[in-house]
This record gives C-alpha cells, sequence and structure tokens, in this order.
C-alpha cells in the first residue's frame, strides 16, 4: 500500500488518517502543533516532528488545513524539503486562483499536485462516503484515485488544477444560506403550536430538506430547543466559505445579492459567540431576534 503523508491533524485530517489506517495503508501525520499529530497518532497513524520528516516517508501527501496561507506555508516547507516525484494533494477548501498558484508551486519542485476539496465532514470519512471535488491533470488524478476513493464514494475529475476548489465554492453555497432559509420557514408556523421536532420532521421528509437536515435532524431540533449544539461544520466555517464565494464572484464580476444579505447574518452570529455551533444556531439566532 502507499504511504500517506496528511499535513495537517484537524477534524478532518485525523478522520483521513484513521481511515487510511483502517484500510490498510502506512500513514505519517504532521502538525504545526506536535500533541495534535500525536493524537492523530493513536488511530495507528506515525507522527512527525517536521515537514522533512513527512516529505521523505509519504509517496503521497494530503493537505487539509482551514485556509490558503496555511496550505502556502507548507506547501513551501515540503518544497524546501524536496518533493520531487511526490503526488500532492490539497483537500482544504481554498480559492480557485489560491489552488492554481499553489499548483505552480508544487510544479515547479517537480512533484504533481491535484486539488481535492470534499463534501462531507468527519462521519462520511470515517466511512469512505465523502464527495470528492478533483482539479489537475488526469495522470495526477489516476495516481491519487487509488487513496481517494478510500476516503470518498466519488471522485469527480472536473478539470485542471483550481477546479475542484471552485466546485467546492459552489457546492457549500447554498448550505450556508439555508439555514437562513430555514429561520424563515420557520417563521411562518409560529403560533401554529408545531414543535420543532415535528416541523423539522416534516421538512427533512420533503424535497425542502437538504442531506444535512435527514442527518443531522435530532442536533436542529436540540438548537431550535435552545441548546446550541457543537458544529461538524459549524457556522465559523460555513462563515469563511461563504465569505470565499462572495470573494470570487467578485473577482468575476458577479454578483450574489442573496449571499450578500446572508453574510450579515453569519457575522452578527459569530459577534455572538455561535461560531463553535451547528448552522442551525444560525436559524436559532434569527428566530429569536437576538
Amino acid at each position: 500500500m502507499t504511504t500517506v503523508g496528511i499535513a495537517g491533524a484537524g477534524r478532518m485530517g485525523t478522520a483521513f488518517a484513521r481511515r487510511l489506517v483502517e484500510t490498510g495503508h502506512r500513514v505519517v501525520v504532521w502538525n504545526r502543533t506536535l500533541a495534535r499529530a500525536e493524537a492523530a497518532a493513536g488511530d495507528g497513524a506515525e507522527a512527525v516532528a517536521d515537514l522533512s520528516a513527512l516529505a521523505a516517508a509519504a509517496d503521497v501527501i494530503l493537505i487539509s488545513l482551514t485556509d490558503a496561507a496555511a496550505v502556502e506555508a507548507v506547501v513551501d516547507g515540503l518544497v524546501a524539503a524536496g518533493i520531487k516525484g511526490r503526488l500532492v494533494v490539497d483537500m482544504s477548501t481554498v480559492l480557485p486562483d489560491e489552488s492554481r498558484a499553489i499548483a505552480a508551486k508544487v510544479g515547479r519542485a517537480e512533484a504533481e499536485f491535484v486539488d481535492c476539496p470534499v463534501g462531507g465532514t468527519v462521519a462520511p470519512a470515517l466511512r469512505g462516503q465523502l464527495l470528492g471535488l478533483a482539479g489537475g491533470t488526469a495522470e495526477a488524478l489516476a495516481r491519487a484515485r487509488p487513496v481517494l476513493e478510500q476516503l470518498c464514494r466519488r471522485v469527480e475529475h472536473l478539470g485542471p488544477a483550481g477546479s475542484g476548489a471552485q466546485m467546492k465554492l459552489a457546492i457549500n453555497l447554498p448550505l450556508a444560506v439555508y439555514w437562513q432559509t430555514l429561520a424563515e420557514a420557520l417563521a411562518l408556523i409560529e403560533g401554529a403550536g408545531i414543535s420543532p421536532a415535528t416541523a423539522v420532521d416534516l421538512i427533512a421528509d420533503s424535497s425542502a430538506g437538504p442531506t444535512v437536515l435527514k442527518n443531522r435532524a435530532q442536533v436542529v431540533v436540540d438548537t431550535l430547543s435552545g441548546a446550541d449544539q457543537s458544529g461538524t461544520f459549524d457556522i465559523a466555517g460555513l462563515s469563511k466559505d461563504l465569505d470565499l464565494a462572495l470573494r470570487w464572484a467578485r473577482s468575476g464580476g458577479k454578483t450574489l445579492p442573496l449571499s450578500e444579505v446572508v453574510k450579515a447574518s453569519y457575522e452578527k452570529a459569530r459577534a455572538s459567540g455561535l461560531g463553535r455551533f451547528d448552522g442551525a444556531s444560525l436559524t436559532r439566532m434569527l428566530l429569536d431576534g437576538s
């Protein structure tokens, strides 16, 4: 099996490590804070102290980080260590132009690059049920597939580097907007005596219910009942991706008027201390008027 390196031991990076160990790969993990890499090592991965060790050990290197600045810093470290002949797969959510710039840097180091942000969070990652949105050459993706297909139920080749990043913004945008539209939908039944549990169950069982509502219905019910719940894709993450989508639209001369309105709601939610909570907390905040 391929030796896979993972740069970034956050929730998703750790889930990738666990899944790949379970499917028979040797996995080495690096994180800027070594203690987090060591936590991932508890599931059978090997923690390494620096990017040089990661580059030396791994044939394929997955990157799972918060933003483009963090990805660039890691890629700079890998390039300095020497990654000739390696394959770098960036699974972070960044702007398409940022992804293309990172791809060029990897290419100059005589390595291959695929951008493959994913749809889904920790639970589907652990089951190998993510949706892979891949950009890069056909040859690089063919090399990445044996690893990506252990994490994803579907890996779609969308075009050159940056195409995956562009599709990811399009996929995440309706989800970010959904939590505001759910608040407006629930406002229509206020005073009718319909419980949050019944309302959420009926919406989830209809064409108005996205996958996130079907999978996390109880989290949404508990949130609407007044108990904010930790989010696997939390308000801070949704807000960050919404901002990326708006920035990308503006760079192409496009306007997203609905998304601009929703952005203000996310800013209010974050200012209210709701950043680490589930998107349903934005819905509750809007319904409460608080």
